[in-house]
């Protein structure tokens, strides 16, 4: 899973990189992420959010007492339900697009082209929930069959659109009068349509591909189902859960539209390069977790429960740690190898990294609440972690009080950051209270290990971050980009080196 994640991050940055270079930070480049954000935020609620973590555990535990037989009834009511609510949802939005926009960034009508056609790309991009709240699903179904690959490897697609539509489309729009950037939303739209058709078949294959009810009988027999109800049921303190973090991106985008044009292009593309940690390691490890602590949990099998927190979480300090210190020293290097061409300038590559600064302090608390809020999921508390949630949600925004007079964008990135380590904490004390996690032995060793390792790294980045002229190798891509494979390499090399002569043996450790 960690490899076709990396694999979609890595489209990711490409798709980031050429969006970045060919339109730079500027008024429509806001509009455009304004946009994407809209159908996003409602996805993350609805989607892939707040239904994912209340399906997931109903699903795996109805499999685990009842069987698969018994499982297609749900899975197929559940389909019912979710496909006429989420078609409902995408034409009121399509409706609703100006006021979504202005709620979202009203900031935006500092310059009115760029409100405008932030109107436009939501309306095409709307429909997109539809597409992912379908791919949730399925995805949900997958996993819980312990099949991994397909829904870990369909954000690729979604990347290669958008790739393609600016490649191609974009030239094509521009040569005939049209906006250039409209062919980004085109782009969302095909990836979207992809990403569902390619997991049709694997479940046709395991004979797990819901049958959707058309009528008014069968949708209200869908909605009656007693699973159906429970997944309800849970998803309301989770749609409270998730919806804060929501509120949070709401509101620092609302900031950041009113601050210097292209602040919220500059964090979002800092954010992508986030994402490459945050989902490799936090995005996969909880979509592994989830459904067999859910499984460990209907078994009564307290022991096995623990031992798979306590394993992510040892991996969480191993791989997430050393990224981090990446992120605070060796951020500018990085944001210049991959944003810094065509129309994206010195400037640019300055604010976005301070905003990569911002979110690297708080990147071990982000890639931890991915491990650790499952630890509650899965026995289907999903109170508990809302709760956290509302309270680091005020928190964050003091956080902001504080820190945008000074640090203006930067200070939104590092008070997500902030939050995140508080949120992580809180999280880690409440499951060491009620027992769900009980530490192994040999913790204080395994952080000496970790903390000795990335000590050596962190100096050997620092030097390259300043020994070398990374912006003035603008026009030299080919040097720049191997003085950065070399010194990444060299990185890894000392880590894991230092690892290894400090004794923590890999291979042992990932056996577990």
């Amino acid at each position: 899973m960690s490899f076709f994640t990396l694999a979609s991050r890595v489209t990711g940055l490409v798709r980031e990189l050429l969006i970045a270079s060919t339109f730079g930070a500027s008024a429509l480049t806001d509009a455009f992420n304004v946009a994407f954000r809209i159908p996003n935020l409602f996805r993350r609620l609805f989607a892939e959010g707040a239904f994912s973590q209340a399906f997931v555990p109903v699903l795996a535990a109805h499999k685990a007492q009842h069987g698969d037989a018994a499982t297609k009834e749900v899975i197929d009511s559940v389909a019912t339900a979710l496909a006429w609510s989420v078609l409902l949802l995408s034409l009121v939005g399509v409706l609703a697009a100006p006021w979504l926009v202005w709620a979202m960034a009203s900031g935006l009508q500092q310059d009115a082209n760029g409100f405008a056609s932030a109107v436009v790309m939501t309306r095409w991009m709307f429909p997109y929930i539809a597409f992912m709240s379908m791919v949730a699903l399925s995805a949900g179904i997958l996993n819980t069959w312990r099949h991994f690959a397909v829904p870990a490897a369909t954000p690729v697609l979604l990347n290669v659109s958008v790739i393609g539509a600016a490649w191609w489309l974009s030239p094509w729009l521009a040569s005939h009068g049209g906006q250039a950037i409209y062919a980004l939303p085109v782009g969302v739209m095909v990836g979207g349509f992809l990403q569902l058709a390619v997991q049709i078949p694997a479940l046709r294959r395991m004979g797990l591909l819901p049958r959707l009810g058309l009528g008014p009988a069968a949708i209200k027999k869908a909605w009656t189902n007693p699973a159906t109800r429970n997944i309800l049921r849970l998803m309301a303190p989770a749609l409270l859960g998730v919806g804060v973090a929501q509120i949070s991106l709401l509101i620092n985008t609302q900031i950041a539209s009113h601050l210097t044009p292209g602040s919220v292009s500059w964090l979002t593309y800092a954010d992508r390069l986030m994402e490459f940690p945050t989902a490799i390691l936090g995005v996969a490890l909880g979509a592994v977790l989830l459904p067999q602590l859910a499984a460990a949990n209907a078994a009564g099998d307290s022991e096995r429960y623990a031992a798979m927190l306590d394993w992510g979480l040892r991996l969480v300090l191993l791989l997430s740690l050393p990224c981090a210190a990446a992120l605070l020293v060796f951020a500018q290097p990085l944001v210049s190898v991959l944003y810094h061409y065509g129309a994206f300038t010195d400037r640019d590559v300055q604010q976005t990294t301070w905003a990569l600064t911002g979110y690297g302090v708080g990147l071990l608390g982000l890639v931890a609440i991915k491990v650790l809020a499952p630890g509650y999921y899965a026995s289907q508390d999903i109170r508990t972690p809302v709760r956290i949630a509302v309270v680091v949600l005020v928190l964050t925004q003091v956080f902001n009080l504080l820190l945008v007079p000074h640090l203006a964008h930067a200070g939104l990135a590092l008070s997500i950051g902030l939050g995140a380590l508080v949120n992580a904490a809180w999280l880690l004390v409440g499951l060491l209270r009620r027992g769900s996690y009980r530490p192994q032995p040999g913790w204080l060793r395994f952080a000496l290990q970790v903390l000795f390792a990335t000590s050596l790294l962190t100096g050997l980045l620092w030097f390259a971050a300043h020994a070398l002229p990374w912006l003035a190798l603008r026009q030299n891509a080919g040097i720049r980009i191997g003085w950065m494979a070399l010194v990444l390499s060299g990185s890894a090399l000392l880590y894991f080196g230092a690892l290894w002569l400090t004794g923590l043996r890999l291979k042992a450790f990932l056996k577990r």
